[in-house]
């Protein structure tokens, strides 16, 4: 069949944006069509910038102009997110720049405490920040922003009842732990765990934030499979000490957010723990856990290597009553803390920098 636009435009009109509902040519989603000889290169924009929307985005196209045009069409798509005004056409939290997971592999690697001081740091250097608590059932962040004895507030807008998030240290706050009483066990199914979550994004007055940060439960679970389908997440921090049998874990985490039908970008691995200091001995560095496992695990999956965070007592005790180390003035910690805000920082502006292909 001849290479034409209204071949071209035909089969593209069968293609539904799976958000808006409609089909990409009648939402003006096509950006650009060009044809070089044996070659067509589509330009087409979706309302969910994450990675594997974008992924199947181009793979639909693929598909509807080779079976149009012929198996022996080439097909080179790029796949973007809606910008400016048309980008507030996504539906599930349009005014949220960035969504970003924070998982690790295994428990107990501080993976809560990084997303605690990532927060409030993001918020003292200027952004606007949101977090939600999405570990269901250990949820920690109401102590770390001392907020134990707040509960979320609802708002009416347009005939709907929506909950506004507590605010602390910069930091708009959702999580499970508002909903239950503090020494309450959370025992929910899959199912229960996995709705209540999404409330916490579709039913909450976010506002505009450039970043919104998800402390995820440790593993892989329904939680983590439910993010990815209700949020357009633009990546993933994974935390890890250097001890081998968490960098194992941390791997499995890593490899979670590369699967294809998952597709999210890792944009760094964070070492926690990586030394201890004594306050007596502020330049003495005694590596417990091991020495650079992470950061050798990085260069190994070729994902950025966001930093290290050192294990000093101040830490622990700026996490038990609500202040994240990051706000200390001249500490280690603080230093540590404000350098991987730095790096993440860098990271979401590589983000921005560019259009990504799907």
């Amino acid at each position: 069949m001849p290479i034409t636009e209204a071949a071209i435009q035909a089969a593209l009109a069968r293609i539904i944006e799976p958000d808006l509902k409609k089909d990409i040519v009648e939402l003006d989603l096509v950006r650009e069509v060009t044809v070089d000889e044996n070659t067509v290169h589509v330009h087409v924009e979706v309302s969910n910038p994450a990675m594997h929307s974008r992924k199947r985005m181009e793979e639909a196209v693929t598909f509807q102009l080779k079976q149009a045009l012929g198996q022996d069409v080439q097909v080179v798509v790029q796949v973007t997110p809606l910008s400016g005004e048309r980008g507030q056409l996504r539906k599930v939290l349009p005014l949220v720049k960035h969504i970003v997971a924070v998982a690790s592999g295994k428990g107990g690697v501080g993976k809560s405490t990084i997303t605690a001081n990532l927060a409030a740091g993001l918020a003292v250097q200027g952004l606007k920040v949101g977090l939600v608590d999405a570990d269901v059932h250990g949820p920690s962040m109401p102590m770390m922003f001392d907020t134990l004895l707040e509960r979320p507030t609802t708002v009416e807008k347009d005939g709907k009842r929506w909950i506004v998030p507590v605010e602390s240290h910069g930091v708009k706050l959702l999580s499970i732990g508002f909903f239950a009483d503090p020494g309450q066990a959370i025992a929910w199914r899959g199912p229960m765990a996995s709705k209540a979550l999404e409330q916490l994004f579709k039913e909450a007055d976010w506002g505009e934030l450039d970043v919104m940060l998800v402390d995820l439960p440790p593993g892989t679970s329904d939680i983590h499979l439910s993010l990815v389908q209700v949020v357009p997440l633009s990546g993933a921090v994974v935390v890890s000490t250097p001890q081998p049998v968490a960098l194992a874990d941390a791997r499995k985490g890593v490899g979670f957010f590369q699967l294809p039908s998952v597709n999210v970008p890792v944009l760094g691995i964070v070492e926690n723990m990586a030394w201890f200091t004594p306050a007596e001995l502020p330049e003495n560095k005694y590596y417990i856990f091991g020495k650079g496992g992470a950061r050798a695990l990085a260069a190994e999956l070729n994902v950025p290597f966001l930093g290290e965070v050192p294990l000093v007592q101040s830490i622990r005790e700026s996490g038990d009553v609500g202040r994240p180390a990051v706000l200390q003035s001249g500490t280690p910690a603080s230093a540590a803390f404000n350098d991987l805000c730095n790096a993440f920082q860098q990271r979401l502006a590589a983000l921005d920098a560019k259009p990504v292909s799907a």
